[in-house]
């Protein structure tokens, strides 16, 4: 039978107190002490208590019981964050980009103040950030704001990221720093290497952060810098503690143009160097005839070979499973590394699911929910295959870490771990697997829209095959040749689309994200570095009306860019 609490606990009777006498110890008592002291006298003297009480057990249990009445700071708060939050959701709500442009000199000489000498208030701070910070922040909850995916307006994520900001977990540490948050992220990495189809021991055999098979961090760059300690540590064991002896040994296979700069930086970081293999590409995925040759004639020279699951510029879905293939026919053992930071929503979606085949046999998977499940920054996460690779770069303390649970042990580089992952279990949790499946659908469907707005339009020119939901186009200067163009017509072509870029940067009514990218499909001309405009399409208030108002601006600056 399940034992149940009293309705009422038995009220604990306190004997009569007299009035206690508020002396200094020594000469002095501080403002903390005094203010108890005198709670205390103003309680004893209205009880008209006739035993005495000191500041131990019994002033404690007298305190307890009176703390009611008693106002807290941080209760009063309560107001002025209902006001916070009230305002920072009509923020995300507006259709606004920016409500206010201005240079980043005129924000320098606004901000970049010497520190105030005497101390303000919590309200009187609110009030500065609403007048002098939050007119000038980018709303990328914007339907306007179409050139990255990261909304952070999930109403589950958003109520867990106050939640845990007020909740002040530290998941270095389980026991005393974070009991219940860090099963709540050894929930959430369960559930993501269920989502790429990594295999997952029964919960009741999760004794420690050894079964979790992953790490969480505050973004994809971290997280594939832990994936490059993992191959380097996998090509030369020790060298966590030896150090690198031989730089030449760690070559980093990756695609020619379309790479994230942070696998680049994360070899460097780990003190690997910059030996980069970079290997053609054919439409944004890896040339396998060109991968095998890379990979041979760099034999013993490899710490690992990246391919993207969606890749930072197009979301393009490299062949996962002809590229594990191509890579261990040739070199069984090299670390193979996939960045599926945006690649994660193909797992949402049975119309997109095959794109992840072969995904499984990646030693590492990179992951982003924050870019991928509308939460707030930042959550990403690092999945490993064997969760057991992760000992290899952990560290121990017996200061903070030393017991099952502590995530200190496995996360490179962090001591104070945020509660971050709250985020992502609230909108895992709040959409399920039948929301995120709608929720990937009708991003693909407003992707598939807005490609075909910009193949009916005659000033625009499609450059990508949309795998998931970014749309590269550009706007085609009178004269332009599409699949012929010259190199002065690619050069001219670039130069508009760059005005283009610049106008919506500096009047901030819409945002679409730019960037360089080679022609790989030949639209303009074959292999030419272009610079595009990007749509993506998965802010959920973007409209059929939006896709047509941004198109039709597009035109006019770039109609202007060329008069």
């Amino acid at each position: 039978m399940r034992h149940r609490s009293p309705a009422h606990p038995p009220t604990k009777a306190y004997a009569p107190l007299p009035k206690i006498w508020l002396t200094h110890a020594e000469g002095h008592v501080d403002q903390d002490t005094h203010a108890r002291h005198k709670t205390i006298a103003t309680v004893v003297a209205r009880r008209g208590c006739s035993s005495p009480v000191g500041d131990g057990d019994d002033a404690d249990e007298l305190l307890e019981e009176e703390m009611p009445s008693i106002p807290s700071p941080l209760t009063e708060l309560a107001p002025l964050l209902q006001e916070v939050i009230a305002q920072g959701l009509s923020f995300k709500d507006s259709e606004d980009v920016f409500a206010r442009r201005t240079t980043s000199q005129a924000l320098r000489d606004l901000l970049l103040e010497d520190l105030p000498e005497q101390p303000t208030t919590a309200q009187e701070i609110w009030q500065d950030i609403s007048q002098r910070l939050l007119p000038y922040c980018v709303n990328m909850s914007s339907p306007r704001f179409m050139g990255f995916g990261d909304t952070g307006a999930d109403p589950a994520a958003l109520v867990a990221g106050v939640f845990a900001v007020l909740a002040q977990q530290n998941l270095i540490n389980q026991s005393f720093c974070s009991p219940s948050g860090t099963m709540a992220e050894v929930a959430v990495i369960r559930w993501l290497r269920e989502l790429i189809g990594y295999p997952t021991v029964a919960a009741c055999e999760v004794t420690s952060v050894w079964e979790a098979g992953g790490i969480t961090t505050y973004g994809g760059t971290g997280s594939n810098a832990t994936a490059m300690m993992l191959a380097r540590e996998h090509a030369v064991p020790g060298t966590l503690t030896d150090g690198v002896r031989d730089p030449d040994r760690f070559g980093l296979v990756v695609p020619r143009g379309v790479g994230h700069y942070s696998v680049k930086s994360a070899a460097a970081w780990a003190g690997c160097g910059t030996h980069l293999v970079e290997v053609d590409t054919d439409h944004y995925r890896y040339d396998l005839t060109a991968l095998s040759r890379a990979v041979k004639d760099n034999t013993g020279r490899l710490m690992a070979v990246v391919a993207y699951a969606g890749d930072s510029r197009t979301q393009t879905v490299d062949h996962l499973r002809a590229v594990h293939d191509t890579v261990r026919a040739v070199d069984p053992q090299v670390w193979l590394h996939a960045d599926a930071c945006w690649g994660l929503m193909a797992a949402f979606t049975p119309r997109r699911r095959h794109l992840l085949d072969g995904i499984e046999d990646f030693d590492s998977v990179t992951v982003d929910p924050h870019k991928v499940l509308n939460v707030p920054y930042g959550t990403s996460a690092l999945l490993v295959r064997d969760p057991a690779v992760l000992r290899t770069v952990s560290s121990y303390s017996d200061l903070i870490m030393q017991e099952d649970y502590a995530f200190g042990q496995v996360t490179p580089q962090l001591g104070t771990k945020e509660w971050t992952s709250l985020r992502a279990w609230a909108a895992l949790r709040s959409q399920g697997r039948t929301g995120l499946a709608q929720l990937m659908d009708e991003r693909l469907d407003r992707a598939r829209e807005f490609a075909a707005l910009v193949d009916a339009h005659p000033h625009l020119v499609r450059i990508n095959d949309p795998d998931l939901c970014a749309v590269a186009f550009c706007y085609l200067p009178p004269g332009t040749r599409p699949g012929t163009a010259t190199t002065t017509e690619v050069a001219r072509l670039n130069e508009v689309n760059r005005t283009i870029h610049r106008r919506l940067m500096d009047e901030g009514r819409w945002h679409l994200h730019q960037f360089t990218l080679p022609d790989d499909p030949g639209h303009i001309q074959h292999k030419a570095v272009l610079a595009p405009l990007r749509f993506m399409s998965i802010n959920p208030r973007i409209t059929t009306a939006h896709m047509h108002d941004v198109l039709d601006y597009v035109t006019r600056l770039g109609n202007e860019a060329t008069r």
